[in-house]
């Protein structure tokens, strides 16, 4: 306890550097982050409260899909309102306590999206493969367990992160991206950092492994749904969906972990700043879209939702 403290008030503070090369445009991009970030929440909101407001809503896929839109607000309020702020302040800096509670909001927010398309891949398989149990295999109780994978893990696995990282005494105060990274803060270290990369490419590869896991499965589906129209239409309606955003969300770790861990300064800051903000740029805009638009029946009760907002108000 007394090397954490020491370790705390040794630094206290990071500069974020980089801004630094981008800050002439920095009004283009306030501009961008000041429509952007409402509209994402907009859209992940209107989502969360369709389905919550109506009973036929209330199964289990769309159950996981608010779950999905909820970690999307919750991730992209860890990065965008501090972003803003960036924007407008002469220096781009963050306290230790700060730095650490956005690295637990971030990368919690990439794991549990994870997780999320993972407990969506099984009710899939579920509904298709065994169409007769479905509902006697995905109870509330199921639901609820399910709900707990996706959160508590990602919680648990970065907090451990973040506790072996408090550990190590820092040689600098400056971190080379836009907000506070895990790899980042642990090249700052004085020390060895090999336990904190071990654990943190455990966590990785885990969370990969759980990807590769829902690609397998759906390339069986994809084979047992050839057999039959109906399943085949299932399998479009309600699946490749679930495929759109694994596969976004799967590169977009790739990027930041493997540009983060090798990536080089030859490359201009703007791409590596956009690199390094994919996962909190793409997915949280993409996912309400894809099961907003795509799927007929959440469409279907927004459009109505608004239609009769409209008309009760004419």
């Amino acid at each position: 306890m007394q090397s954490l403290w020491k370790n705390e008030s040794s630094v206290s503070v990071f500069t974020l550097s980089a801004l630094s090369e981008t800050m002439e445009n920095r009004y283009v991009l306030l501009t961008f982050t000041a429509l952007f970030y409402p509209l994402v929440v907009f859209c992940n909101v209107t989502v969360i409260l369709t389905i919550f407001l109506h009973k036929k809503l209330h199964e289990p896929m769309y159950v996981f899909i608010c779950n999905l839109c909820v970690n999307g607000v919750y991730g992209t309020s860890g990065f965008y309102p501090k972003f803003m702020y960036d924007l407008l302040a002469q220096d781009q800096v963050i306290s230790y306590a700060g730095c650490m509670i956005q690295i637990l909001v971030i990368y919690s927010y990439l794991i549990c999206d994870f997780s999320t398309l993972t407990v969506m891949a099984y009710d899939r398989y579920v509904a298709i493969c065994r169409p007769l149990e479905y509902h006697s295999i995905m109870t509330n109780q199921k639901i609820f367990k399910c709900i707990l994978f996706c959160w508590l893990p990602a919680i648990f696995s970065i907090s451990f992160l973040i506790l072996l990282l408090v550990r190590l005494p820092l040689c600098g105060s400056t971190i080379e991206k836009l907000y506070c990274e895990i790899w980042a803060v642990a090249k700052l270290s004085c020390v060895s950092t090999t336990v904190n990369n071990v654990f943190g490419f455990i966590v990785i590869l885990t969370y990969f492994g759980h990807a590769v896991l829902v690609f397998c499965s759906y390339i069986y589906l994809m084979r047992k749904c050839r057999k039959s129209i109906e399943d085949k239409n299932k399998f479009i309606q309600t699946c490749v969906p679930h495929i759109l955003a694994l596969m976004n969300v799967t590169i977009a770790m790739l990027f930041d972990v493997l540009f983060t861990r090798y990536g080089t300064k030859n490359v201009p800051q703007s791409l590596r700043n956009f690199m390094a903000m994919e996962f909190l740029l793409v997915p949280p805009i993409l996912n309400p879209l894809i099961y907003g638009l795509k799927m007929k029946t959440v469409r279907q009760e927004i459009i109505n939702m608004f239609f009769r907002k409209t008309t009760e108000n004419i």
